[in-house]
């Protein structure tokens, strides 16, 4: 890993990291990395931050210099969810109530989005 900054575990037993570099990787159960989203996806992230997996195994990547919140599915291509209103996204979480929690260092609350 190059600069890892936020963690969070997948559905599977694996878990994903968001690096300072501009990447996020995936790792299997065994600690194997299973993918890079840049590679995957042929997403360009600014500076990835805080990440989380949902209920269906989509990734949700905070982006504090794009100010935006991607979700990644397992299938398809990248959606943007936030595009407006962060100043400087950070952590993120999803609850199983389909509720998005960011919290925006820029404006030092928690953001909830549905």
């Amino acid at each position: 890993l190059q600069g890892p900054r936020y963690v969070s575990p997948a559905p599977n037993g694996g878990f994903v990291v968001s690096e300072e570099c501009g990447d996020v990787k995936v790792f299997t159960s065994s600690r194997k990395l299973l993918c890079s989203l840049s590679s995957k996806y042929g997403h360009r992230f600014g500076n990835p931050a805080g990440v989380c997996v949902d209920m269906d195994g989509s990734i949700l990547v905070a982006d504090e210099q794009r100010h935006t919140v991607h979700l990644f599915p397992e299938h398809g291509a990248p959606i943007c969810l936030v595009s407006a209103g962060l100043r400087r996204p950070a952590g993120v979480a999803c609850s199983s109530f389909g509720h998005l929690f960011v919290a925006d260092a820029g404006e030092n609350c928690v953001k909830v989005f549905k």
